[in-house]
């Protein structure tokens, strides 16, 4: 089987997250500069089957778009026409951020490592993977 790959996509940089071949575990994979992103996904590509793109989709309280959608809705488009034979879905990425600095927080790390936003993005990008496997 080919991996599910989830993406956290942010104005400077986008953490990636990826699962197993079973699609079973989702693990965090690297955070990469917005504007590599695309090489990035070509080069991971040739070296890997992947099934399916997941995206965060940042929502307010009141289930409307965050803000940050206005920038993140051409990304899902370009990714669309770039890899017309990979299927995009879309994830509710409400909270994520809260939730992967607390699980840097349980995981022991110092004040000083969880002030690496990279970090931060990566493991978010990996609880909206988690997230979809479990919904799915």
């Amino acid at each position: 089987m080919a991996r599910i790959l989830a993406i956290d996509y942010g104005k400077k940089r986008t953490g990636i997250a990826v699962t197993d071949e079973l699609q079973i575990i989702a693990s965090g994979l690297t955070t990469v500069a917005t504007d590599e992103l695309f090489d990035f996904l070509k080069d991971y590509l040739k070296e890997e089957q992947v099934a399916l793109f997941v995206v965060g989709e940042p929502k307010q309280m009141n289930n409307e778009a965050s803000e940050s959608e206005v920038l993140i809705r051409p990304f899902v488009e370009k990714l669309k026409a770039t890899f017309k034979d990979i299927p995009v879905e879309r994830v509710d990425e409400r909270f994520t951020s809260k939730m992967a600095f607390q699980t840097m927080i349980d995981s022991g790390l110092k004040k000083k490592q969880r002030r690496n936003k990279a970090l931060v993005d990566e493991i978010s990008a990996t609880i909206i993977l988690q997230s979809y496997l479990y919904n799915k």
